[in-house]
């Protein structure tokens, strides 16, 4: 089983950018957990960090057919990513969407994610607990396709 991890603009510079509302886990050490989580799950990761929307589009098209399921920061595109939420909800597997921290208890601008209506569920607001709580949930949703 493989699960995408897409990691949307500017989540590269992690335990850099804002450490008061990121923490200071680098991507690296995210997924590195991710990484070691997806072991003890038996699943296979395919990871990605772009800082340009078509790159995360162009991925999940690539994997159509090889993935299961998939977990999506959308970062900044996350108010006006029109194309990503598009893509999301062409592919045939479950995709849940992560944020580190809680997008509806910070700028008003940020609570509203176009991204939401085209995923199975959001896990948000935990730090790097929300990707691999969300991680665990992409498996058990899609094996449950599987079965």
């Amino acid at each position: 089983m493989k699960i995408l991890v897409l990691h949307g603009p500017n989540l590269n510079l992690f335990g850099r950018r804002e450490p008061h509302i990121y923490g200071t886990t680098t991507l690296a050490q995210i997924n590195q957990q991710l990484t070691e989580l997806a072991a003890q799950l038996d699943v296979e990761l395919d990871m990605i960090q772009s800082n340009h929307e078509g790159e995360l589009i162009d991925f999940l098209h690539k994997h159509i057919d090889d993935a299961s399921g998939a977990l999506v920061n959308p970062a900044g595109l996350t108010q006006h990513g029109v194309p990503l939420h598009d893509a999301i909800k062409a592919m045939p597997f479950p995709t849940l969407e992560v944020h580190m921290s809680n997008i509806a208890a910070r700028e008003p601008w940020r609570s509203h994610s176009i991204i939401s209506p085209a995923v199975k569920g959001t896990v948000q607001g935990l730090g790097p607990h929300s990707y691999l709580l969300a991680l665990r949930g992409v498996v058990a949703l899609a094996r449950e396709v599987e079965s």
